[in-house]
Parts: structure tokens; sequence; C-alpha cells
């Protein structure tokens, strides 16, 4: 006999902005199950792991958590401030008959001393200690939102080590497609509000994907056939009894509904990069420089030279100093030591990983025009903003709060968007690009593969420089 569901939603509804998010959502989770949780960007992935956590209040539906259960989320973005260190963090989330000492046990796994200050914590090393703080308990449902975000490869790997060891449920959401494939038992996909689940972990999912899309398309089509069928009738067939005829109308009328209320497949981003303006050879020249926090050297007696044309790769494990060393060459942080020179007419786009130049309390269309006006400049041509955000998958109104409004999932389409675009308030948003930054902490599993060629067409120089740990 199956044992009984430690966690389980039934018919989740979710409204945000006049959209309908979750139609008729469900996720059901029992003992020791391992769940992988997919669907495209802005899904709604995110917010139906917050409500499973209790965490976002939906509109219909129910929620039913066992009471005796202990349920642990993982945050995309894990909030560490108001703790002195790492290790009150960890503590914070333990219970009582929990194991005091699992927490600094699992920091120092994971690289950590636990005598770390949050607010000097990179990315990476962030993420770790959020880590340890849903580990510690070892609870037994585990909702992991984007695990892997931020780690590097050593990291990843003692982590899928952890969670094969433990025996809590878990449902992972995740876009590292080897990590998902090894862990994973069962696939809950979301899709257009709805949920589907398959018995068989990720590794098999695209297969049963596109043959439940096959077979929509065809369903479609019959619906559509029969439709056709019936306006027919109604134009020219011969009239029978008044009764009959007003119940083909009425069936005529219910499939012309149900066709306007199917809900088709989101589709691909379109997303086009201009060259930049002729500016001098040079875009960057370090010569020795240093920079420490407090006691802590991040880089130390670093020369290089960036020319334009350059493709650079810069790698390393968290902590190594990768960010400080983009803003030092990038001119947002000065260096302790040593001198950095900059070339001419640069314009510079940055992609930063805190999305730190989006405001929350903006819409994304204001974001993009200033609020002025309803065009954009891309690539010299003009552009209706509401055209260009569609060709990132977004609405009209969407705004780019960070709450459950905004779903997470969406953020890195909102990032390019955003970056993509010349905003004259800022040197940094630029559509003609002589400099771009891109910053991907996870960097491991061969990212750069996924760029597409062309924008490396043009390189006369891939330079990848490995940043350590300073000795």
């Amino acid at each position: 006999m199956a044992a009984p569901p430690l966690l389980s939603l039934q018919d989740i509804q979710l409204t945000f902005g006049g959209t309908q998010l979750l139609e008729a959502a469900e996720l059901i989770v029992s003992p020791g199950q391992r769940i992988a949780l997919v669907g495209r960007n802005g899904s709604g992935k995110s917010t139906l792991l917050k409500i499973a956590a209790g965490m976002v209040q939906h509109d219909k539906g129910l929620r039913f958590a066992e009471p005796s259960a202990t349920i642990r989320y993982l945050p995309q973005d894990p909030d560490l401030s108001g703790y002195a260190t790492t290790l009150a963090y960890v503590e914070e989330g333990l219970q009582s008959g929990d194991d005091p000492y699992r927490g600094q046990y699992l920091l120092n796994a994971l690289g950590l001393t636990g005598e770390e200050d949050p607010k000097t914590l990179s990315g990476g090393e962030g993420r770790r200690a959020a880590l340890a703080r849903v580990l510690a308990p070892q609870p037994d449902v585990l909702l992991l939102d984007e695990p892997t975000n931020h780690l590097d490869l050593p990291v990843i790997e003692w982590l899928q080590e952890e969670l094969n060891s433990m025996r809590s449920a878990m449902v992972i959401i995740s876009h590292d497609r080897r990590f998902l494939a090894d862990l994973s038992r069962s696939t809950v996909w979301l899709d257009r509000g709805l949920t589907r689940r398959i018995e068989k972990g990720f590794s098999a999912f695209e297969e049963w994907r596109d043959e439940v899309l096959e077979q929509e398309e065809k369903d479609r089509h019959k619906l559509d056939r029969q439709i056709v069928r019936e306006e027919h009738w109604l134009r020219y067939g011969v009239t029978a009894r008044r009764k009959r005829n007003v119940r083909r109308l009425e069936r005529l009328a219910g499939l012309r509904q149900d066709r306007r209320e199917q809900r088709r497949v989101t589709g691909t981003v379109t997303m086009a990069v201009s060259e930049g303006r002729t500016s001098g050879a040079l875009v960057a020249e370090a010569e020795n420089i240093s920079k420490s926090f407090g006691s802590r050297t991040v880089v130390r007696d670093f020369s290089t030279r960036v020319l334009r044309g350059d493709r650079v790769g810069i790698v390393g494990p968290n902590g190594a100093g990768k960010t400080t060393l983009i803003k030092l060459l990038t001119g947002l942080l000065e260096p302790d030591s040593g001198t950095i020179k900059r070339g001419a007419a640069l314009e510079l786009a940055m992609l930063d990983q805190g999305r730190a130049r989006l405001d929350p309390d903006t819409r994304l269309r204001d974001a993009l025009t200033g609020g002025g006006s309803d065009t954009l400049k891309i690539n010299g041509e003009p552009k209706h903003v509401v055209g260009y955000m569609k060709d990132f998958l977004f609405t009209p109104n969407r705004p780019i709060r960070r709450s459950a409004s905004f779903r997470a999932e969406s953020a890195p389409a909102s990032r390019w968007l955003g970056h993509w675009r010349f905003r004259p308030t800022s040197s940094c948003w630029t559509n003609r690009l002589t400099t771009l930054i891109l910053k991907r902490s996870t960097c491991s599993r061969k990212w750069f593969r996924t760029i597409p060629a062309r924008w490396w067409s043009s390189a006369t120089t891939v330079t990848f420089l490995i940043a350590s740990r300073p000795r």
C-alpha cells in the first residue's frame, strides 16, 4: 500500500495582473520521491514551489502538508542580511531535536568556516551557505529552486552526492540537465498553467513532451475540421426540426469557445546583437593591480591587456574574485595598487548576476523607455516597446518586481532584454556594443557553448583568465 503524501497541491489556481499563471496545477510528494519540476521560463515553477512551501497564497485549490513533516525551501535568491556570520544563518534553520553540529559540518564541507560575514560573500558562497541551512535539519521534504546556481563544478558534484545519500523527498527546479537527470525519478511538467506527470526521471522528459505536444496538435486539427463541418451545415444544410437545429447551433458555439480558450505553446525568444561603433584598439590594460577586502586578498599583482575583438572568459572557483576582477577592469571598483588604462570611445554593456540595474517597482516597458516614449531604437531602427517585449516573451504591463508576481525564472530573460537596449540615463545600457561583459558563475558546464556562434564569429582572440585563490 502506497504511503500517504507528505505534501500535496490540488487544483491550484493563481492569477497575476489579469493573467492566469496557474489554472489547475497539482503536485503530490510522497516519502522518498525525487521529482523534477520542469517548464518554460515564466511558466510558474518557482511560484508553484513557493505555494508548496507555504510562502505564497494561492487563489483557489487545496494545499495539504502532513503536520509532522518538516519542509525546507531553498530560494533562488537567499537573503542572508541580519546575520553576523554564516554559521548563525545556518543555525537559525535548526529546530530542537536537530543535530546542532551538522550545520558546521555542512559549511566546512562546502568550503566555508562559519565565521564569514554574509555581507562580503560572493554569489556562490551565499548559495553554499543557503544550501547548508536547508540540508542541516535533514527534512522530510526538500524544495530546491535552482540549487546549482552560482556553484562551481566540485561543489555541484558534492551536492549531488549529498542529496543522493539523503532519505528526504525532493522537488527540484534546475537548468542543469545532467543534475536533474541523475537525481530525479519522476517529472512534473508545468505548461500553460497545467501540470502533467510521468513516473520517469528527467532523462525521459523530452521524448514524452514531444509526444504530448504532437497529440495536442492532432486534437487541435480535428477540432478545427469539426468546426468547419458544423459551419458548413449552418450555411448550407437542409432545415430539420427546430429543436435539433438549436442543439447543433449550441454545439457549434461550444466548439468555437473551446478553440478560443486553448492556450498555444509559448514561442521562442527573438534576439539580435548589432556591431558597435569603431573605437580604439585598446579596451583595457591592467598592470600589477591588487584588491583586498579587509584581510582577504582577492586580486594580487594581476596584469592583462584586452583589445577590441577579444573574447575573454574568466573562470575559477566560487569566491576566487571573478566578479571583483570584472568590476576592476570596467571601472566599477578601483584597485588598491597598480594601474588600469581604458581605451577611448568605449561603450560598455554589463550583464550583472544580481540584476541590480532593474528597479523592482518599475514596469518593464518604463525601464526600457525611461517612461517618456513608446518607441525604442533597436539596431538603428525604431520599434514599438510592446513588440520588443514580445520578442522576449513578456506581456506589455509586466513588472520587474522580484516578489512572487515576477517569477524568478523569468529574470534571465529580463536581464537580456534590459541590457540590449540603449538607455540615455546609463552609459552601461547600449545596443551598440564595443565591449560586452557576460557574468555567469556556473561556467563549468560548458555554458559558453550555448552562446550563438555568430557572436563569436568576429573574434580575433579567445582568451581565458583562470582566476584562482591568492595564496
